[in-house]
């Protein structure tokens, strides 16, 4: 037996379903952290699951001012985006999601098609030149869950999910991300209460 880590076993009966997916909350959600969220799920298998909430800027701080903390040189060319709370694990940790024109070799993770995930400063380096990929949001944190509890949670009508579209992950409307991701699947937001799922 060595000692090599052994490699992702193929996923038998869907168990990798919600990975490329939006994760929308419910009303209702019992965990404040995630009301009214959408998540951009990035991994999903036996081992749990994990995400980026998509919708929820950190007040007070952009993409500027986080290059000059980390003492690294902004140019004309430097998106003036806001800095999403990406989830409360790790929340010092950031986390690039972007269109898959840009790849940073072996630091660089296909999520979907036409969407990665970088965690190295190379990417924040070519962002803040305008060399960086052409659609792109950034954040601190993740959501992370243990295995089989993302499953539960949906069975208990805390999340709904549906395809992961582009103009709703990339767009600068956070305000209106959460009825977009629910009217996907046929949802009208104004019409649910905090009581839907729920007999």
């Amino acid at each position: 037996m060595s000692g090599s880590k052994p490699k992702k076993p193929h996923t038998i009966g869907g168990e990798s379903f919600l990975e490329g997916k939006l994760l929308i909350a419910m009303p209702g959600m019992p965990d404040p952290r995630f009301e009214k969220t959408v998540i951009f799920m990035c991994a999903h298998s036996g081992d749990g699951a994990m995400g980026i909430i998509i919708n929820k800027p950190v007040e007070g701080l952009n993409f500027p001012d986080l290059i000059k903390k980390l003492e690294l040189a902004t140019t004309p060319r430097t998106p003036n985006m806001p800095i999403l709370y990406g989830g409360p694990v790790e929340t010092g940790r950031g986390f690039v999601l972007h269109s898959g024109d840009y790849d940073s070799n072996d630091a660089t993770l296909p999520v979907a098609e036409d969407v990665s995930l970088t965690t190295t400063v190379e990417i924040l380096r070519a962002m803040a030149d305008g060399k960086g990929p052409q659609r792109a949001i950034f954040a601190l944190g993740y959501a992370g869950w243990n295995p089989g509890q993302i499953e539960n949670e949906l069975r208990g009508n805390g999340w709904v999910h549906c395809d992961a579209d582009p103009n709703i992950l990339f767009g600068p409307e956070f305000d209106g991300k959460w009825a977009a991701a629910l009217r996907k699947i046929g949802i009208d937001a104004s019409s649910l209460s905090a009581h839907a799922g729920h007999a």
